[in-house]
């Protein structure tokens, strides 16, 4: 009964760990280098300069449209140099810094592993706890080290 109740536990926690292929869960935050940032927020400065200016000229042009049709617009210059984009360049690889999904999947592998074959074998538990925490360990680093190919990580 106790094997079959360790059978039932494990297979649940593989349906209770099965990753959602759906798209609206995972986080799609966009990281940005410190140079795009800042290419990116001379670009913002400049759309809002340039939607003042418009609006200047645009009151400047009806002001004079009522007093002379034949005036032309001013032509107003900008003398800091603008880098224009359609939108900043936008990476969806994760930093480099931190854990890899590898490493997180090891050592959650290698824990869960460890509880559960120390639950499953009664006899021995710290030799259940070593074995399931290896064969833990190497799941979840495999599963891991598969969702960083996905993210371009390796």
């Amino acid at each position: 009964m106790k094997k079959i109740l360790g059978v039932f536990v494990i297979a649940a926690l593989f349906v209770a760990c099965k990753s959602n292929p759906d798209n609206s869960t995972i986080d799609q935050t966009k990281i940005l280098s410190a140079s795009d940032a800042a290419q990116y927020n001379d670009f913002k400065e400049f759309q809002q300069w340039k939607q003042q200016q418009q609006l200047l000229n645009d009151r400047a042009v009806g002001n004079s449209a009522e007093q002379s049709s034949a005036s032309a617009k001013p032509v107003v210059y900008k003398t800091r140099t603008v880098y224009k984009t359609a939108a900043p360049t936008t990476s969806t690889a994760p930093a480099k810094k931190g854990w890899s999904k590898a490493a997180k999947g090891a050592v959650i592998g290698g824990a869960g592993g460890a509880v559960l074959g120390a639950i499953i074998n009664k006899r021995n538990p710290a030799l259940g706890a070593v074995i399931g925490g290896v064969i833990g360990g190497g799941v979840g680093y495999g599963i891991g080290r598969s969702k960083d190919k996905k993210d371009g990580r390796y």
